[in-house]
């Protein structure tokens, strides 16, 4: 017959080093996490003799037309309509929003005039044509 002993240590898992272990996991996935950007389309930008360069980081949206006339915000096609709602819903959120416009260099002028005066109907002032600076 067997004796059943009771063990004088208790069973214990260290946790000590959990905030640790955790910590690191944090600072991994931060570290290995790529973020994705705005691929936008493929566009060749008109040349301009004299450019200056503005580093906008904050407060832009990006509208990308290429030589078809198809524009795109967001990495998404739109129409010209969804365009202005889009700008005013962003103008409402934002009123400091300045629109990037990408235009390639063989878009029809028309288009870009277009938007030019649907972003005046909807109020969106503040503009800024994207070139390539040509030496």
């Amino acid at each position: 017959m067997k004796i059943a002993r009771r063990s004088r240590f208790k069973v214990e898992i260290p946790t000590a080093s959990t905030s640790d272990i955790a910590f690191l996991l944090i600072l991994f996935f931060m570290v290995s996490t790529v973020f994705r950007t705005e691929q936008g389309i493929h566009i060749n930008l008109p040349k301009a003799k004299s450019t200056e360069r503005i580093r906008l980081r904050r407060n832009t949206v990006n509208v990308w037309v290429d030589n078809d006339g198809f524009i795109t915000v967001q990495d998404k096609r739109i129409s010209l309509a969804q365009l202005g709602y889009f700008l005013q819903n962003q103008l409402a959120a934002n009123p400091d929003l300045i629109v990037l416009l990408r235009a390639d260099k063989e878009a029809k002028y028309g288009v870009v005039n277009k938007i030019v005066e649907k972003m005046k109907a909807v109020k969106a002032l503040r503009l800024v044509f994207a070139t390539d600076f040509e030496e």
